[in-house]
């Protein structure tokens, strides 16, 4: 088995053996879905033609990919630092690529698994969610978007060393992000200067694919430049979090 296999193994164990990370990982987004749903059961937002379930769905799984991206890899990276077990990493043939690769494929795999979900709920009956013929390209930003939250988690998981400061440093990133780019409320709502400011975001361009590609509102260039934007930030994100790593708590 290689090195990126065991550690890919050993993170997939670790995140099924906790029943609280599965349940913030997909039961408690599917709450909102269902709040917002039946909140909005029913109505259309007239620009489009779209029921509001079209925007909600997409908006609630782009927080709940951003969570469980950003989430995953810090607390992962601070309770493998604080238990030695990154150190001990550190003296076998597994480089530190192998390392954040099996968190990414472990995120990503939970990013599928949960807009399976999502979509699977959604589109039932009860909510009616349409979904647009587009969605193939939800892949692609989907997978730039949870690179992206990987990226801030290393970095988070660099800075914390209890899980405290890991849920502490992430909530008040992730949870305003989630607010001021559109995730929760519709940014045309919000004052020039805050839509401005979410522009800044990387959840409001993973917001903005999916938009795109589950809904089918906004335009092709939209898309495209989101896609564009999201890499950007999973380089530098990436970079940073890399720049900041440490093996021990003792470096």
């Amino acid at each position: 088995m290689t090195a990126f296999a065991a550690l890919t193994r050993a993170s997939f164990k670790a995140n099924t053996r906790d029943t609280a990370t599965i349940f913030f990982t997909f039961a408690f987004p599917l709450i909102f879905l269902t709040i917002f749903g039946l909140i909005f059961k029913g109505q259309r937002v007239e620009e489009t033609g779209n029921g509001y379930i079209d925007f909600i769905a997409p908006g609630v799984l782009a927080w709940g990919q951003a969570n469980a991206a950003s989430f995953g890899v810090a607390f992962s990276l601070m309770q493998w630092r604080k238990d030695d077990l990154l150190r001990l990493i550190r003296h076998t043939p597994a480089p530190l690529s192998d390392v954040v690769l099996a968190r990414l494929a472990i995120a990503v795999g939970v990013g599928v698994a949960q807009c399976v979900l999502f979509i699977g709920v959604a589109t039932i009956p009860l909510f009616g969610m349409h979904v647009s013929a587009r969605w193939p390209l939800v892949l692609p930003v989907m997978l730039l978007g949870i690179a992206a939250f990987l990226g801030l988690g290393l970095i988070i998981g660099a800075v914390s060393k209890t899980p405290e400061a890991v849920s502490a440093i992430g909530n008040c990133v992730v949870i305003p992000m989630a607010f001021l780019s559109g995730a929760f409320i519709p940014v045309e709502l919000m004052p020039a200067w805050l839509q401005d400011v979410s522009y800044t975001m990387p959840l409001r361009y993973l917001l903005d694919g999916l938009v795109y590609a589950l809904a089918g509102a906004g335009e092709a260039r939209d898309y495209w430049i989101a896609c564009g934007v999201l890499t950007g930030f999973a380089v530098v994100f990436t970079a940073i979090g890399l720049r900041l790593f440490k093996w021990s708590n003792e470096e």
